[in-house]
């Protein structure tokens, strides 16, 4: 029976996260551009941007993205919120019937929950491009002078606090369905 508690308070921490995890910066991407012209220089930045999840689902959106958009959305938000809810509902259900379908169906939906894994793995691949640097360097000749042209961009990259929280949802979710699924398998063998 502990088991079945266990899965329960674990969902419930799990959903605690989850919504900080959703709507708190996930990742924040800022990229600069500096050109130096025979030793005067001009620097930009072209992107500046702190994402949630929330906030990628919406700037997808109205890019008319919205294949992606609502992928993201439905992966990382609506099955999760599915699952959440039908372990809730089970935990509180008093027939078994009942308790056991719920449970096998968010076993059955489990690989799809994997996709909120799959976002987390995007953006620790989008974080990896921390302090990547490109350069080119031209020297060239007008009217006799010569000119150097240096140009450079920089791309910043650091994980934001709702990056943690998602992650730690995606983990406290997983220990809690397996908790409840152990509780049910446990509780059909002993009904043998």
């Amino acid at each position: 029976m502990y088991k079945k508690h266990l899965g329960f308070a674990f969902n419930i921490i799990a959903l605690g996260l989850f919504f900080p995890g959703i709507l708190l910066t996930m990742f924040s991407l800022k990229m600069d551009m500096a050109a130096s012209i025979s030793g005067s220089s001009l620097t930009s930045t072209l992107v500046n941007k702190e994402l949630s999840i929330m906030a990628t689902v919406q700037e997808l959106w109205n890019d008319q993205r919205l294949l992606v958009a609502a992928l993201i959305f439905l992966f990382s938000v609506c099955i999760p919120l599915l699952k959440s809810v039908l372990v809730t509902f089970s935990y509180f259900t008093k027939n078994q019937k009942t308790e056991s379908r719920l449970l096998r169906f968010v076993a059955s939906i489990g690989k799809w929950s994997m996709a909120d894994v799959f976002v987390v793995a995007i953006f620790l691949a989008i974080l990896s491009t921390n302090h990547a640097d490109t350069a080119s360097n031209q020297q060239f000749s007008i009217f006799g002078f010569k000119i150097a042209l240096d140009m450079s961009t920089q791309t910043f990259s650091a994980a934001g606090e709702g990056f943690y929280y998602f992650t730690a949802y995606c983990l406290l979710a997983l220990i809690g369905s397996q908790f409840s699924l152990s509780y049910l398998r446990s509780k059909e063998i002993k009904s043998r």
